[in-house]
């Protein structure tokens, strides 16, 4: 196969003599080459479309199977506990936005005012309503600035107002590490919790960076929900595809 793949050339023959064919009984195809390298224009076009497009983020509706021991939740999460159906900018990784968001947290350890402006725009095309009145985040005892920084720029862009109202209480393992939902739920379990200063009034937009089981938002929704806020609206610049 590594073979295969070295080939600048003469790769049906090599599969002819693979397959212990004979190279007399076939006929050249009457087909163009094609082409080594893609037409930039084309390129640039699927990289503008894959930027004009977002992802929805399904909000969870039930405990996972044994519940969520500390916080003493089980079953069906009530209604007006629940996040709204969410938004994301763009898959991990992807030619859009997502290798951006790749480099912004892993190189830059900052992410970008162009990544700003899209999810700026994002929400102004999204239009949830109850529109949201203030804006919070995920945080993150690993990278602590990371998120509340881009989630105060976001706030600015959108013209509304910030506050770091979650709060992180204990280091975990990524998410992604978590072999299953279940164990990704119990990951979450206790780790989270709203700081003291009293919620703003109305709907909220809460951010973060990315999104793997859905989990951490959904806690996170559920603290807001019970303590009196308004609708809550998950954005996450990234989902990771598990």
């Amino acid at each position: 196969m590594q073979q295969y793949v070295d080939l600048s050339h003469g790769h049906m023959e090599f599969l002819i003599r693979a397959l212990d064919g004979e190279l007399t009984e076939t006929a050249a195809s009457g087909l163009p080459t094609l082409p080594m390298t893609a037409d930039p224009q084309l390129v640039q076009e699927a990289i503008e479309f894959l930027r004009g497009t977002s992802l929805p983020i399904e909000p969870r509706k039930r405990w996972p199977s044994g519940g969520m021991p500390l916080y003493e939740l089980k079953g069906n999460i009530p209604e007006e506990h629940l996040a709204q159906p969410g938004k994301a900018l763009c898959m991990w990784g992807d030619a859009g936005w997502g290798r951006l968001v790749q480099h912004g947290k892993y190189v830059d350890g900052r992410f970008s005012d162009e990544l700003v402006k899209a999810c700026a725009q994002l929400v102004r095309v999204w239009d949830p309503q109850p529109a949201p009145a203030w804006v919070t985040c995920i945080p993150s005892l690993r990278h602590p600035q990371l998120v509340p920084d881009f989630a105060q720029r976001l706030a600015f862009e959108l013209g509304l107002l910030f506050r770091a109202a979650i709060v992180k209480t204990q280091t975990r393992p990524e998410q992604k590490t978590m072999a299953n939902s279940t164990q990704q739920a119990r990951n979450v379990d206790g780790s989270l919790d709203l700081t003291n200063k009293p919620l703003l009034a109305g709907s909220v937009l809460l951010v973060d960076d990315m999104v793997d089981s859905g989990w951490t938002l959904t806690v996170a929704s559920w603290l807001l929900r019970a303590h009196g806020s308004g609708e809550v609206w998950p954005l996450a610049l990234a989902l990771t595809g598990n």
